[in-house]
């Protein structure tokens, strides 16, 4: 294999480099001290920015991860300037940060950036929430102006893969979220759930998740009986609902159609013989009851009366694991996609090696084009000025026509060994450096 230098003159085209850390490289623990804050992104995006060798910056920080995308000249002295960054930032040594840190390069940290925006790199495969989380950190790096021509094309090509993935796999069909799985089966048994009454027992994370997906429906009257009635209060005007107290909760089995508990108490919250007591004058209206408690909120021999169906965290997970299963098989239709794209990317990326060389050139012949032109005309007399015009755009139609093909050779160049070689022939056969 030849030694290939760059041609005389020309600037190699800068890496695309990646560095980061998520879920399946750090903990928890060490993911909450990385965690970057707007400011704190802001800040980063500055210092980053700074640096000689970093062109472009893109800062992402998530829950499950944190990851520097940059447009470099010189990747070696800019991992050492993330690092530094990441180190003083989340106040930990940088011989703990190595260990839990990833490097991608060229197509393999554009690869990892489509992968992300589709969320096929994300805890839970087809969460459409890092979508928007990308967005929004593009979106600080185009007002910090940390971005240019490479990162604002890769971004873009991002969001439109991610948007494809997604309307041609069904990797976000499927219920995966304990709270999600619940409401999908409640609008299986009610076929609507707009104008449904809703009660939430205890104020747990995950029924609260689960209230914000009904929500999204359209559901009605949302009740809320927590122990601490004051936390109760809080999240009923949250959702514009309104607060209950325990002793009231039997009474309100007459009249809502769904109840979520989620409380942490050792003892059932509702008994069979409560709900058995209501079946009649309920007047056959099913009653749903979503129990995501451990130990149980409700007791399990409710599922025996007519009209009630009760589904606890098991049953629930059972459901998410099917879904998962679906997902995954959807995820490698996504895998396609995000192969296609960065086959379609890396041909844009590597044509910016050839551009400068192809502009140079066209640059060359057109000048000397027009000065024969013009050299030819002052010999002759009654040239008027449209004639002048026709022999200019008769010259440019010849130019274009002669680089064609030579322009299209150049930017099919695939092995950087052959380009460089074929780029420094190019440029000498032309004198274009002197």
């Amino acid at each position: 294999m030849m030694d290939a230098k760059p041609p005389k003159g020309h600037t190699p085209t800068p890496d695309i480099l990646l560095i980061g850390l998520n879920h399946e490289t750090a903990p928890v623990e060490l993911r909450e001290c990385i965690a970057l804050s707007e400011t704190d992104a802001e800040a980063g995006l500055e210092s980053l920015s700074q640096s000689p060798d970093i062109r472009e910056v893109i800062l992402l920080s998530t829950c499950n991860r944190v990851e520097v995308l940059t447009v470099t000249g010189d990747a070696t002295q800019t991992v050492g300037h993330i690092k530094a960054l990441l180190s003083k930032t989340g106040g930990i040594e940088q011989a703990t940060l190595e260990s839990v840190l990833y490097t991608h390069s060229g197509v393999a940290a554009v690869r990892h950036v489509f992968r992300v925006a589709s969320s096929l790199d994300s805890m839970m495969v087809g969460e459409p929430q890092i979508l928007g989380q990308m967005k929004a950190a593009y979106r600080l790096a185009t007002m910090k102006k940390t971005t240019g021509m490479i990162l604002n094309r890769l971004l873009h090509r991002a969001f439109f893969v991610a948007k494809r993935v997604r309307t041609e796999t069904g990797i976000g069909d499927h219920a995966v979220s304990i709270s999600y799985a619940a409401i999908e089966l409640a609008k299986k048994i009610f076929d609507t759930l707009e104008g449904k009454k809703v009660l939430l027992i205890g104020a747990g994370e995950m029924a609260e998740i689960a209230v914000e997906h009904l929500a999204r429906n359209r559901i009605g009257t949302i009740f809320v009986a927590n122990r601490t009635f004051e936390r109760g209060v809080q999240l009923a005007q949250r959702f514009k609902g309104q607060a209950v107290r325990f002793d009231e909760i039997e009474a309100l089995l007459l009249e809502v159609d769904i109840i979520i508990s989620s409380t942490g108490s050792p003892d059932v919250v509702i008994r069979r013989d409560q709900v058995k007591g209501v079946i009649r004058a309920r007047r056959n209206r099913p009653l749903f009851f979503i129990d995501i408690a451990v130990p149980r909120d409700i007791d399990p021999a409710i599922n025996q009366l007519p009209n009630t169906y009760v589904y606890d965290i098991d049953d629930l997970k059972g459901i998410i694991e099917e879904n998962m299963d679906d997902r995954l098989r959807e995820a490698a239709k996504g895998e396609r996609i995000v192969d296609e794209a960065v086959i379609g990317f890396r041909r844009w990326y590597d044509s910016l090696e050839v551009i400068p060389t192809v502009v140079a050139l066209r640059n060359k012949i057109e000048t000397i084009v027009n000065a024969e032109i013009e050299k030819t005309l002052s010999g002759f007399d009654g040239i008027t000025e449209s004639h002048r015009q026709a022999l200019h755009r008769m010259a440019a139609a010849m130019v274009n026509k002669i680089l064609h093909n030579p322009t299209l050779y150049l930017k099919e160049l695939t092995r950087y060994e052959a380009k460089a070689i074929t780029l420094d022939i190019t440029r000498k056969l032309f004198k274009i450096d002197e």
